[in-house]
């Protein structure tokens, strides 16, 4: 029974040389001195403030994308035993001690360093030599701009890993499809190419190109599949729902779990909470929880509440009115009632507060038991202070002549009726028979005799003059067709009046029982809010001295300046290698001329390149596409066309649908941002060398005279890289002479210091 100890344990691994040698020089190309600069460099005092809060657990709202990679660099500071306790304000700034500069920065150093045998084994599942592999792989290790970005607290290099990551593992997914499908390792490959889908896109919402390219490639396989007369009608279900399973389900589960432990970890108030709805606010910790805490839920005849326009934006504001009067004519000649104002003013203010009022009864207190505000009640508003009522009427609006004016109604014995009916719209209601709840309840006032309902209108265009103290304009739409937010309201602040008496009712206070709100929010909620939120918000696009154009980038007739020394020299830039990039351009050119001259021949009944053993492709098909054909050809029987086209569709379309992108984009753009889709276009040079030296240069002495290019090419890559490595690592500081020798471009902004 124990024979088998009579046998020694034997493990068996095979080491491939080539990536562990890569993955070391990409480890110490990265991590190189990784402390220095000792102070705050470019962005890193942009995505510092989100760390900070994520150590204090504060909440935040990014308008750049998701949480995923910002949590990422929080857990380096985590790791690194940060307590967010340093001000992000300036670059250049040098970090206190407290700051754990090594850990916010490894992650996205690790990141980088990993793209480099990335890129080798990318290479070597599309079936070209390991020596075009260790070519892509050494381009990618020797490029400037990839170093610099992966260098510091910055989330590119964690992006383009996970890219590459989700590209190698669909190729290998690809590979053992023919030979062992449904197998552990296939599974595996299948898994991870949709996790890291959904932590490219989780990181930054770039990566949905990527994503949307490698669903396009298994939805074409997908479809050849189906011809497969030799896979019966069972099979091709359980593929499909396989694939929907990992490439469509797992990443929207996964995107999901980043904004639940996102909330979960911020659950305090803080500055960026106030964009969001007052439900939302309320279920975090301090802040309007505070005040909103042990507020009755519902609604009722004789409430004081205040009324927050749920649009939010550009700013908060709540339903406001005080002494002040319209001016009897405007300075356009236009005339007014003269009745009190009424705006929407963007502070917490006594002037704030509302009374609920049944307008067949005179009482402004809660009754007992109270009689519950519901949908479709009749209501009138009286403003707290002045005890006046909310009116509109067939007068136009002080900014918005279209529209009615809304004032609180003052009464100067003339033909001007009071018109202050008002009926409560529930908007999110579930039934007709709603009850209006605090903070929960998203209404309309609808005016009885007009049919306007009450709007923000201010919030979308100016502010009042002098007169109305700079607030924001209220008025009654005319055309109630829909539900725009700026017309929805809620309530924020709220309380059972007591007293009858005016004094008293201005400085009585209610504490009745504690009603939890954030009970009522679930997560699918705050979730649909805050994604709402961050595809909506736009901060105001600035022009930058940095900033640039998406064809400034292909020639690299830009860069930023990273950071500058106080007193030396020594500075650090994000640029390209020269040399690198002038390749690319040149590869992906070559590419696509090869290609249309290849497809133009072909259609000749002409094959300059074999056929091989594999069905003749059918779909035409350029690098930008971004498709395979039908077939990934496998090591044996290698087709030498289908390998041309899945390399440009991998390669060519993975440059293309991470760059053109940006032409209908209206947003300040970097240089950065080209980064991901240079990556693919650098792969592309060793696919065209290799395909050059095959197929083109057919004598020995041609091969030999190919192959001594491109050790010349290599070399001047090596030079370039060396060149401009003072100003990818920052050190050593360079003398006045040597940093105008490095600006090769006139366009390239290289600091140097006035004598």
């Amino acid at each position: 029974m124990l024979g088998f100890l009579k046998e020694p344990v034997v493990v068996t691994a095979k080491i491939n040389v080539n990536l562990v040698a890569l993955t070391v020089m990409g480890l110490i190309s990265r991590l190189w001195g990784l402390c220095y600069p000792r102070a705050v460099v470019f962005d890193e005092v942009y995505y510092g403030q989100f760390v900070s809060l994520y150590m204090k657990r504060i909440f935040f709202v990014d308008d750049s994308g998701p949480p995923f990679g910002h949590m990422l660099l929080a857990l380096g500071g985590y790791l690194g035993g940060f307590d967010g306790n340093f001000l992000w304000n300036r670059i250049g700034a040098e970090y206190s001690m407290n700051v754990p500069v090594w850990s916010l920065r490894l992650l996205p150093a690790l990141a980088g360093a990993l793209c480099v045998p990335l890129a080798y084994q990318i290479l070597a599942e599309l079936h070209f030599s390991h020596c075009a592999a260790l070519g892509a792989a050494l381009l990618i290790l020797l490029e400037n701009s990839l170093i610099t970005q992966s260098r510091f607290m910055l989330l590119e290099s964690v992006l383009i890993f996970f890219i590459l990551l989700a590209v190698l593992s669909y190729l290998k997914f690809y590979n053992f499809q023919k030979h062992s499908a449904f197998s552990g390792s296939w599974w595996f490959w299948l898994l991870l190419t949709g996790v890291a889908c959904s932590c490219a896109v989780g990181v930054k919402y770039m990566g949905l190109f990527t994503y949307m390219l490698l669903l396009a490639i298994a939805g074409l396989h997908f479809w050849h599949m189906i011809g497969d007369q030799n896979l019966s009608n069972v099979s091709l279900l359980c593929h499909f729902l396989a694939r929907g399973l990992a490439l469509i389900i797992i990443p929207m589960g996964m995107y999901l779990s980043f904004f639940y432990v996102h909330l979960a970890l911020l659950y305090r108030s803080g500055p960026h909470d106030q964009i969001m709805t007052s439900a939302f606010q309320a279920s975090l910790e301090g802040g309007l929880a505070r005040i909103t805490q042990g507020q009755p839920l519902e609604v009722a005849y004789g409430s004081q509440i205040t009324l927050r326009n749920v649009l939010g934006k550009p700013m908060q504001c709540w339903l406001h009115s005080h002494t002040n009067t319209y001016p009897i004519r405007y300075e356009n000649g236009r005339g007014s009632s003269h009745q009190q104002q009424v705006t929407c003013y963007p502070f917490k203010d006594v002037n704030n507060w509302w009374i609920v009022k049944d307008p067949g009864m005179q009482q402004l207190v809660v009754s007992n038991p109270p009689r519950p505000v519901r949908h479709g009640h009749i209501v009138q508003l009286v403003h707290g202070i002045t005890t006046r009522y909310l009116n509109t009427h067939d007068v136009a609006a002080p900014l918005s002549p279209h529209s009615q004016e809304v004032s609180c109604y003052i009464d100067y014995n003339i033909s001007m009726p009071a018109q202050n009916l008002w009926r409560v719209e529930i908007v999110n209601r579930e039934s007709d028979t709603d009850v209006w709840k605090t903070i929960l309840s998203e209404v309309r006032f609808v005016h009885v005799n007009t049919s306007a309902v009450l709007k923000a209108s201010g919030l979308s265009g100016a502010s009042l003059p002098e007169w109305g103290y700079r607030q924001l304009e209220v008025v009654g739409e005319k055309l109630s067709k829909g539900y725009h937010q700026s017309m929805v309201w809620n309530v924020e602040e709220h309380r059972y009046g007591k007293s009858q008496e005016q004094k008293e009712r201005e400085v009585e206070l209610h504490s009745p029982t504690q009603v939890d709100i954030s009970k009522n929010l679930s997560f699918m909620a705050k979730f649909t809010e805050l994604q709402w939120k961050i595809l909506t918000l736009k901060n105001e696009d600035t022009e930058h001295k940095y900033s640039s154009s998406a064809l400034d980038w292909i020639t690299m007739d830009t860069n930023i300046a990273y950071w500058l020394h106080p007193t030396s020299g020594a500075q650090i830039h994000l640029l390209g290698n020269v040399a690198t990039w002038a390749s690319a351009n040149a590869a992906a050119l070559v590419y696509l001329c090869l290609s249309l001259w290849y497809l133009l021949r072909r259609r000749r009944k002409i094959y300059d390149i074999p056929e091989g053993l594999i069905a003749l492709c059918v779909c035409v098909q350029v690098a930008a596409c971004g498709l395979f054909c039908s077939e990934m050809p496998s090591p044996v029987s290698a087709d030498a066309w289908q390998l041309w086209v899945s390399a440009g569709g991998v390669c060519g379309g993975g440059w293309a649908v991470n760059y053109l992108p940006f032409f209908l984009m209206e947003k300040t753009l970097f240089l950065y941002h080209y980064l991901p889709a240079l990556t693919f276009q650098i792969l592309l040079i060793p696919v065209v060398l290799q395909h050059l030296s095959d197929h083109l240069c057919r004598s020995v002495l041609l091969k030999s005279m190919f192959s001594a290019l491109i050790v010349a090419w290599f070399s001047s890559v090596y030079f370039v890289y060396c060149t401009f490595s003072p100003v990818t690592y920052g050190q050593p500081a360079l003398s006045l002479t040597d940093l105008k020798a490095l600006r090769w471009k006139d366009t390239w902004n290289i600091l140097i210091r006035k004598q």
